[in-house]
C-alpha cells in the first residue's frame, strides 16, 4: 500500500515537471517562430518571390534579410538568363508602349511579352518604366548642349546595353523579370526626340494602363513634333494630333497643299482630321497657326517595325 502511494507521487511529480517543461518550451518557442514569420513576410513583400524561395534564402543567409534579398535577386537573374535562352524562340507580341514627355524632350519605347496577363503584371510594368527612364537618361547624357532638333532610334541591341545604375544593365533587368514571370520578353525598340525653344511635343497613348502618374503606358502611342499653335492651347493641340496619328496611322508627313486621296490616304497632312473629319489635318493646322514637323507612331506587336517613322 505504501509502495503504491510512492509510485503515484512519483508519477504526479513527473507529470508536473513535463507539463512545466512543455509550457516553457512553448513560451520560448513562440517568439522565435513569430520573429521568423515576420522576417519571412517582410522578405516576401519586398521581393515578390515565393514563400518557399524566401524561406530558403533566409536559412541560407542566417536570417540576414539584406543578404537574403541579394541572394534571391542573383538566383532569379541566373534563372532568368537560363529561361531567356530556352524561351527565345517563343512569340512575344503582347506587351506595352511606354511614353514619357519631359522638358523639351520625350521618349517612347516598346517592351513585349507573350500574354496580356503578364502585360498587366506590376513587375512587367516596372520593367517598362525602367526601359523608359533609362532611355531618357541616355538621351539627356548624349545630347547635352544640343540646341537643334534631335531624333534617335534605338533597336533592341542598343537598348540592352543601357545602364540602370550600380553596374546593372537593361539586359540584366530583362533577365530578372523573365526569371520572375516565366515568359519570353523583349525590349524591342525606342525613339527619343529633343526640340529647340519654340517647338512643342504632343503625345497620346491609347488603351492606357490606369494608375500611372509619372508616365503613360498603353497598346498604341504617338509623338508629334510641331511649331506654333494658340497660346495656352498647345497641350490640347498636341494631344489631338497624337490621337489622330494613333487612329489614322499615317506613314509619311506630306505637304500642306497636298490633295486628299480618300480613305486610302497615308500622308498625314491631307488626311481627314480624326477629331473633326469635316476638314483635313492641314486645314486644322492652318486655323490653329501651327505646323507639324515630325511624328512617330508605335503599335505594340506590329510586324516589321523594329524602327520608327
Amino acid at each position: 500500500m505504501a509502495l503504491t502511494y510512492v509510485f503515484r507521487s512519483i508519477r504526479t511529480e513527473f507529470s508536473k515537471v513535463c507539463t512545466v517543461h512543455h509550457a516553457q518550451s512553448l513560451h520560448t518557442g513562440f517568439p522565435i517562430l513569430a520573429a521568423e514569420k515576420a522576417l519571412l513576410m517582410k522578405l516576401r513583400k519586398s521581393t515578390g518571390y515565393t514563400f518557399i524561395n524566401c524561406k530558403k534564402a533566409l536559412e541560407k543567409c542566417d536570417h540576414d534579410i539584406t543578404k537574403a534579398e541579394s541572394w534571391l535577386h542573383e538566383q532569379a537573374q541566373k534563372e532568368g538568363w537560363s529561361k531567356a535562352s530556352k524561351l527565345e524562340g517563343r512569340r512575344a507580341k503582347e506587351g506595352l508602349i511606354g511614353l514619357f514627355v519631359g522638358d523639351k524632350a520625350a521618349v517612347m519605347v516598346e517592351v513585349n511579352c507573350e500574354t496580356d496577363f503578364v502585360a498587366r503584371n506590376e513587375k512587367f510594368q516596372q520593367l517598362v518604366k525602367d526601359v523608359t527612364f533609362a532611355t531618357m537618361a541616355h538621351h539627356s547624357s548624349k545630347n547635352q548642349g544640343q540646341t537643334g532638333y534631335v531624333k534617335s532610334l534605338l533597336a533592341a541591341e542598343d537598348l540592352s546595353k543601357l545602364n540602370l545604375g550600380e553596374g546593372a544593365s537593361l539586359a540584366d533587368q530583362l533577365a530578372l523579370t523573365i526569371g520572375r514571370l516565366g515568359e519570353n520578353m523583349s525590349v524591342r525598340r525606342a525613339v527619343t526626340v529633343g526640340v529647340p525653344a519654340g517647338w512643342h511635343i504632343g503625345s497620346y497613348i491609347h488603351g492606357g494602363v490606369a494608375g500611372q502618374s509619372d508616365m503613360a503606358m498603353g497598346r498604341y502611342g504617338a509623338l508629334v513634333v510641331f511649331q506654333g499653335g494658340k497660346d495656352g492651347a498647345q497641350d490640347t493641340l498636341g494631344r489631338k494630333l497624337g490621337q489622330h496619328v494613333v487612329g489614322e496611322a499615317p506613314v509619311s508627313l506630306g505637304n500642306m497643299d497636298d490633295l486628299p486621296c480618300g480613305d486610302a490616304e497615308t500622308r498625314l497632312l491631307p488626311q481627314s482630321f480624326l477629331p473633326d473629319p469635316s476638314r483635313t489635318v492641314a486645314q486644322y493646322l492652318t486655323e490653329q497657326g501651327a505646323r507639324v514637323l515630325d511624328f512617330v507612331r508605335f503599335q505594340c506587336g506590329e510586324a516589321g517595325s523594329d524602327g520608327a517613322q
